[in-house]
């Protein structure tokens, strides 16, 4: 009975534990460095994705901090059933951050694609669709390539890259990452971002729905597929945290 009873309590404890994990803040502290970076200055930037249900506080906004140059949102900003004011203060509260770009997810319409158009034109922000635009570094540039969600069924890679130069530092931008072999068989983007596997968001030791998220160096670019700060279905997470990132971009001596 006794036995019975331990078994009893840790199958209650782990809802608990999963609930809890669902709503951490885990900012990931990340360097790349890149030879086609010119700056001496780095460029640093903060990627959020699958934000989903959870509300952006004010402690996640300061412990970001100041010096961003960029604020990239890889989609699922919302779903359906997500109230438009706590959507509209999320955007409000990331644009203290600094400039906002961000691509669609598959959810994100679900509350009306015009909600969120207004609410990112609000502050400024930057709404890539299948398009490149250039940022301004210090003393250069860098561009971030950014597609439309793929479910949608108007993902353009091509029209996305039509623009962009080959020597100058690239950020690739998708909600999914699943087309980002398709990007580098046919372009040369140098960190390639993405969000929506929840990094599998339940996962026990290696086996998860999908891989767990991580920043990968590979031999001619960066891939980060990130974990994601919210989650879908269920809140709850169990080997896959909840993360958001800075990433500081800066040049590589050869």
């Amino acid at each position: 009975m006794r036995y019975l009873a331990t078994i009893l309590g840790i199958a209650l404890c782990i809802p608990v534990i999963m609930f809890r994990k669902a709503f951490e803040t885990n900012i990931r502290q990340q360097i790349i460095e890149l030879e086609s970076y010119k700056d001496r200055n780095p460029f640093r930037l903060f990627f959020i994705s699958d934000i989903h249900r959870r509300k952006i506080t004010k402690d996640l906004i300061e412990e970001v901090g100041t010096g961003i140059q960029a604020v990239i949102i890889g989609g699922d900003l919302a779903e359906s059933g997500v109230p438009l004011e706590q959507i509209e203060h999320n955007i409000n509260q990331l644009a203290k951050i600094g400039p906002i770009y961000y691509v669609w997810g598959n959810n994100d319409r679900e509350v009306g694609e015009h909600h969120i158009r207004k609410y990112i034109q609000n502050v400024d922000g930057t709404i890539l669709e299948n398009e490149a635009i250039r940022i301004k570094t210090n003393a250069h540039h860098l561009w971030i390539v950014g597609i439309e969600d793929v479910s949608s069924g108007r993902a353009d890679i091509k029209k996305s890259f039509e623009n962009v130069p080959d020597n100058d530092p690239i950020i690739f931008l998708s909600h999914t990452p699943f087309v980002f072999n398709k990007v580098k068989n046919q372009y040369s983007p140098d960190i390639l971002l993405a969000g929506h596997t929840h990094g599998g968001q339940i996962r026990f030791g290696k086996w998860g729905y999908y891989e767990k998220g991580a920043l990968i160096q590979n031999r001619d670019d960066f891939t980060l597929i990130s974990n994601g700060f919210g989650t879908t279905f269920v809140p709850f997470r169990f080997g896959a945290p909840a993360e958001c990132h800075i990433l500081t971009i800066r040049h590589k001596e050869v």
